[in-house]
Protein backbone atom coordinates (compact mmCIF):
# COMPACT_ATOMS: atom_id res chain seq x y z
CA UNK A 1 0.00 0.00 0.00
CA UNK A 2 1.46 3.48 -0.79
CA UNK A 3 1.88 5.96 2.15
CA UNK A 4 0.32 9.27 1.91
CA UNK A 5 3.01 12.29 2.93
CA UNK A 6 1.24 15.01 4.18
CA UNK A 7 3.64 18.14 3.41
CA UNK A 8 3.40 21.89 4.19
CA UNK A 9 2.78 24.33 0.80
CA UNK A 10 2.83 27.62 0.75
CA UNK A 11 0.56 29.85 -1.70
CA UNK A 12 1.73 27.76 -4.70
CA UNK A 13 0.99 24.12 -3.80
CA UNK A 14 4.30 23.78 -5.89
CA UNK A 15 6.54 25.69 -3.11
CA UNK A 16 7.10 23.19 0.10
CA UNK A 17 9.11 25.33 2.58
CA UNK A 18 8.78 23.10 5.69
CA UNK A 19 12.49 22.22 6.97
CA UNK A 20 10.73 19.32 8.94
CA UNK A 21 8.72 17.45 5.99
CA UNK A 22 11.83 17.78 3.94
CA UNK A 23 13.43 15.16 6.53
CA UNK A 24 10.64 13.40 5.49
CA UNK A 25 10.78 13.95 1.97
CA UNK A 26 14.08 12.82 1.92
CA UNK A 27 13.70 9.67 3.85
CA UNK A 28 11.17 8.27 1.67
CA UNK A 29 13.40 8.66 -1.35
CA UNK A 30 15.98 6.89 0.74
CA UNK A 31 14.11 4.21 1.26
CA UNK A 32 12.97 3.87 -2.19
CA UNK A 33 8.97 3.41 -0.86
CA UNK A 34 6.24 5.25 -2.91
CA UNK A 35 4.07 7.67 -1.79
CA UNK A 36 1.27 10.10 -2.37
CA UNK A 37 2.20 13.61 -1.89
CA UNK A 38 -0.61 15.26 -0.40
CA UNK A 39 0.15 19.61 0.29
CA UNK A 40 -1.76 21.26 2.92
CA UNK A 41 -1.73 24.50 4.06
CA UNK A 42 -1.00 25.68 7.55
CA UNK A 43 -4.87 26.48 8.38
CA UNK A 44 -5.28 22.85 6.52
CA UNK A 45 -6.33 20.95 10.24
CA UNK A 46 -9.45 18.87 9.36
CA UNK A 47 -7.41 16.48 6.06
CA UNK A 48 -4.97 15.09 9.49
CA UNK A 49 -7.14 15.31 12.18
CA UNK A 50 -6.84 11.70 12.47
CA UNK A 51 -3.23 11.98 13.69
CA UNK A 52 -4.88 13.22 16.45
CA UNK A 53 -2.81 16.65 16.41
CA UNK A 54 -2.43 19.61 13.83
CA UNK A 55 1.62 19.97 12.58
CA UNK A 56 3.01 18.40 9.77
CA UNK A 57 4.48 15.93 8.71
CA UNK A 58 2.21 13.21 8.66
CA UNK A 59 2.57 10.18 7.20
CA UNK A 60 -0.37 7.58 6.78
CA UNK A 61 0.41 4.23 6.20
CA UNK A 62 -2.21 1.40 6.34
CA UNK A 63 -3.84 1.67 9.68
CA UNK A 64 -0.99 3.54 11.32
CA UNK A 65 -0.39 7.27 11.28
CA UNK A 66 2.76 8.99 12.75
CA UNK A 67 3.82 12.46 13.07
CA UNK A 68 6.84 14.47 13.71
CA UNK A 69 9.70 14.00 11.49
CA UNK A 70 11.70 12.54 14.02
CA UNK A 71 9.21 9.92 15.14
CA UNK A 72 8.33 8.86 11.02
CA UNK A 73 11.90 8.50 10.14
CA UNK A 74 12.10 5.76 13.30
CA UNK A 75 8.98 4.08 11.89
CA UNK A 76 10.20 3.89 8.56
CA UNK A 77 13.54 2.22 9.52
CA UNK A 78 11.35 0.08 11.61
CA UNK A 79 8.53 -0.92 9.20
CA UNK A 80 11.29 -0.98 6.58
CA UNK A 81 13.80 -2.63 7.60
CA UNK A 82 14.94 -4.32 4.46
CA UNK A 83 14.94 -0.88 2.65
CA UNK A 84 18.54 1.67 2.90
CA UNK A 85 18.92 2.62 6.48
CA UNK A 86 18.44 6.08 7.65
CA UNK A 87 20.05 5.04 11.12
CA UNK A 88 22.94 2.72 10.88
CA UNK A 89 22.53 1.04 13.94
CA UNK A 90 21.27 2.54 17.88
CA UNK A 91 24.77 4.39 18.54
CA UNK A 92 24.02 6.31 15.06
CA UNK A 93 20.75 6.89 15.87
CA UNK A 94 21.26 8.38 19.43
CA UNK A 95 24.47 10.82 17.87
CA UNK A 96 21.89 11.76 15.31
CA UNK A 97 19.40 12.88 17.84
CA UNK A 98 22.12 15.02 19.32
CA UNK A 99 22.23 16.76 15.92
CA UNK A 100 18.42 17.60 15.79
CA UNK A 101 19.09 19.44 18.34
CA UNK A 102 21.58 21.34 17.46
CA UNK A 103 20.17 22.21 13.73
CA UNK A 104 16.95 22.66 15.50
CA UNK A 105 18.34 25.04 18.10
CA UNK A 106 21.74 27.19 16.32
CA UNK A 107 20.56 26.52 12.62
CA UNK A 108 17.20 26.37 12.34
CA UNK A 109 17.14 30.28 14.33
CA UNK A 110 19.91 31.35 12.26
CA UNK A 111 18.23 31.06 9.24
CA UNK A 112 14.88 31.61 10.47
CA UNK A 113 16.23 35.36 11.45
CA UNK A 114 17.32 35.81 7.42
CA UNK A 115 13.69 34.49 5.99
CA UNK A 116 11.14 34.81 8.26
CA UNK A 117 9.43 37.55 6.34
CA UNK A 118 10.12 35.74 2.89
CA UNK A 119 8.05 33.10 4.31
CA UNK A 120 5.17 35.41 5.27
CA UNK A 121 5.20 36.41 1.82
CA UNK A 122 5.21 32.85 0.02
CA UNK A 123 1.89 31.47 1.97
CA UNK A 124 -1.73 31.36 0.83
CA UNK A 125 -3.27 34.49 2.41
CA UNK A 126 -5.60 32.62 4.13
CA UNK A 127 -2.82 31.24 6.13
CA UNK A 128 -0.68 34.79 6.60
CA UNK A 129 -3.02 36.02 9.74
CA UNK A 130 -2.62 32.60 11.50
CA UNK A 131 1.42 32.59 10.59
CA UNK A 132 1.88 35.83 11.69
CA UNK A 133 0.35 35.80 15.02
CA UNK A 134 1.91 32.56 16.29
CA UNK A 135 5.01 33.10 15.21
CA UNK A 136 4.74 36.49 16.81
CA UNK A 137 3.67 34.95 19.91
CA UNK A 138 6.33 32.87 20.41
CA UNK A 139 9.14 35.08 19.10
CA UNK A 140 7.54 37.90 21.38
CA UNK A 141 8.23 40.59 18.80
CA UNK A 142 7.08 41.54 15.29
CA UNK A 143 8.66 39.17 12.12
CA UNK A 144 9.76 42.51 11.26
CA UNK A 145 11.59 43.15 14.07
CA UNK A 146 13.05 39.48 14.18
CA UNK A 147 14.28 39.55 10.88
CA UNK A 148 18.42 40.75 10.95
CA UNK A 149 19.99 42.51 8.22
CA UNK A 150 21.93 39.86 5.44
CA UNK A 151 24.95 40.41 6.17
CA UNK A 152 24.54 39.96 10.06
CA UNK A 153 22.68 37.18 9.79
CA UNK A 154 24.76 35.39 7.28
CA UNK A 155 27.80 35.42 9.42
CA UNK A 156 25.46 34.24 12.32
CA UNK A 157 24.45 31.53 10.32
CA UNK A 158 28.30 30.79 8.95
CA UNK A 159 29.22 30.14 12.76
CA UNK A 160 26.20 28.49 13.65
CA UNK A 161 27.26 25.68 10.87
CA UNK A 162 31.32 25.52 11.99
CA UNK A 163 30.51 22.48 13.88
CA UNK A 164 29.33 20.40 9.56
CA UNK A 165 31.71 22.73 7.54
CA UNK A 166 34.78 21.47 10.01
CA UNK A 167 33.30 17.60 9.83
CA UNK A 168 32.81 17.93 5.56
CA UNK A 169 36.44 18.71 5.16
CA UNK A 170 37.20 15.20 6.05
CA UNK A 171 34.07 13.16 4.66
CA UNK A 172 31.28 13.85 1.87
CA UNK A 173 28.27 13.45 4.29
CA UNK A 174 27.45 14.08 7.48
CA UNK A 175 26.84 10.03 7.89
CA UNK A 176 30.25 9.76 6.08
CA UNK A 177 30.76 8.17 2.71
CA UNK A 178 27.03 8.32 1.92
CA UNK A 179 24.44 10.36 2.96
CA UNK A 180 21.51 9.09 6.18
CA UNK A 181 18.90 10.77 8.08
CA UNK A 182 21.86 12.57 9.86
CA UNK A 183 22.66 14.73 6.47
CA UNK A 184 18.27 15.05 6.00
CA UNK A 185 18.25 16.71 9.08
CA UNK A 186 20.80 19.72 8.14
CA UNK A 187 19.74 19.41 4.46
CA UNK A 188 16.28 20.18 5.25
CA UNK A 189 17.21 23.36 6.79
CA UNK A 190 18.67 24.79 3.78
CA UNK A 191 15.41 23.46 1.15
CA UNK A 192 13.19 26.16 3.40
CA UNK A 193 15.06 28.65 2.67
CA UNK A 194 15.60 27.59 -0.92
CA UNK A 195 11.77 27.17 -1.48
CA UNK A 196 10.94 30.88 -0.59
CA UNK A 197 13.97 33.62 -0.47
CA UNK A 198 16.22 35.00 -2.66
CA UNK A 199 18.93 35.50 0.06
CA UNK A 200 22.38 33.73 -0.48
CA UNK A 201 23.53 31.55 2.49
CA UNK A 202 26.30 30.07 1.73
CA UNK A 203 30.01 31.21 0.07
CA UNK A 204 30.92 28.67 -3.16
CA UNK A 205 33.86 27.83 -1.56
CA UNK A 206 32.40 26.78 1.65
CA UNK A 207 32.37 22.89 2.23
CA UNK A 208 28.88 23.03 3.05
CA UNK A 209 28.15 24.74 0.08
CA UNK A 210 29.69 21.74 -2.02
CA UNK A 211 27.84 19.15 0.85
CA UNK A 212 24.43 21.20 -0.45
CA UNK A 213 25.21 20.85 -4.14
CA UNK A 214 25.77 16.90 -3.82
CA UNK A 215 22.43 16.81 -1.44
CA UNK A 216 20.38 18.78 -4.35
CA UNK A 217 22.18 16.27 -6.66
CA UNK A 218 20.67 12.86 -4.92
CA UNK A 219 17.87 10.92 -6.19
CA UNK A 220 18.17 12.01 -9.72
CA UNK A 221 18.38 15.33 -9.13
CA UNK A 222 14.92 15.11 -7.17
CA UNK A 223 15.47 18.15 -5.01
CA UNK A 224 17.17 20.12 -6.99
CA UNK A 225 13.92 19.88 -9.32
CA UNK A 226 11.83 20.76 -6.69
CA UNK A 227 10.11 24.77 -6.51
CA UNK A 228 12.81 26.99 -4.84
CA UNK A 229 15.08 30.07 -5.71
CA UNK A 230 17.73 28.10 -6.90
CA UNK A 231 20.65 30.08 -4.70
Amino acid sequence: MTIQFYDLAGGDLNVRFSPNCWRIRMALWHKGLDFDDIPLRFTDKEPIAFSGQKLLPVIRDGNRSVHDSWDIAVYLDGAYAEKPRLFNGSQAMALCNVLRFWVQGSVHRAIQRLIIVDIFNALDQRDKAYFRSTREARLGMPLEQFRVATAEGVQELKAALTPAREALQYQPFLSGPAPAFADYLLFGAFMWARAVSPVRLLDHGDPVYAWRERMLDLFDGAPRKMAGRGV
